[in-house]
């Protein structure tokens, strides 16, 4: 049996509606000899095409030992150094490079569009998370930050002017938490001073916290944004990793 094209079946059939009964009796006697190979074939060559997306990208990357060079200062961690090509903001001068030391053992994670700030730099209104690092079995660590003018209307402002340690955690508490943060959550604070900077530092015990039931936190205040380094655990990760996250924190530095 000879098969007729399938626009060839269209072009004869150009003066009717392709909603007619006889147009759908023409392609019914023209279609029904194509074998299954014929008929995908004929369908594909009529088909627009489609393409599908890929799938959404695996959150976790490699082990971060892989990638980053030894800290300086201990062998036992790798060395961070945010560069503009790391975050939105950084590369729209939003905010200055900070390092920090990590477990090698540590994987990055993928930071979604909407939190990373990518959809509103240079004029974000909100807090946004510039990186985040895990391990299963130690905890996390985040990098939150906050345009100036949401905690303060001077220009250029330091940690110090926005206020004190208090002041500055209850701001910027549910960046910490995921969520709330009680007054009475907060055990500990500190002040540090490096350079020319100071920074605020917090030990929190947040039991509802949606980042972990311990969160320990450092903030300082650079150019138009303040920037704030959370490290968050639950009670097993913090019972057996606790030295590890304060050095992570410690190390943290605008």
């Amino acid at each position: 049996m000879a098969l007729r094209p399938l626009s060839s079946i269209l072009s004869n059939s150009t003066n009717a509606s392709l909603t007619s009964p006889k147009v759908h009796q023409s392609l019914k006697q023209n279609i029904v000899g194509l074998s299954r190979r014929d008929f995908i074939n004929v369908g594909l060559s009529v088909m627009p095409l489609v393409i599908c997306p890929p799938p959404p990208s695996i959150a976790r990357e490699v082990e971060v030992g892989s990638f980053l060079p030894p800290s300086p200062t201990d062998p036992n961690f790798v060395l961070f150094k945010a560069t503009p090509k790391d975050t939105p903001a950084l590369r729209a001068g939003n905010v200055q490079p900070y390092t920090f030391i990590l477990p090698p053992t540590w994987k990055q994670l993928r930071i979604a569009n909407i939190l990373s700030g990518n959809y509103c730099q240079p004029k974000c209104a909100e807090p946004w998370v510039e990186v985040k690092f895990e391990n299963e079995k130690q905890g996390k660590v985040q990098v939150v930050a906050s345009p100036l003018i949401r905690l303060t209307n001077k220009p250029n402002a330091t940690i110090e002017d926005i206020g004190t340690p208090e002041k500055v955690i209850a701001s910027l508490g549910p960046f910490v938490t995921g969520n709330t943060l009680d007054p009475d959550e907060l055990l500990e604070t500190s002040i540090e001073k490096r350079g020319d900077l100071t920074y605020y530092k917090y030990v929190l015990e947040t039991p509802y916290a949606l980042t972990g039931s311990h969160n320990l936190a450092k903030a300082t205040a650079k150019g138009n944004t303040v920037v704030l380094c959370v490290v968050s655990a639950s009670d097993k990760q913090w019972a057996s990793s606790k030295k590890t996250l304060e050095a992570i924190l410690d190390s943290f530095e605008v």
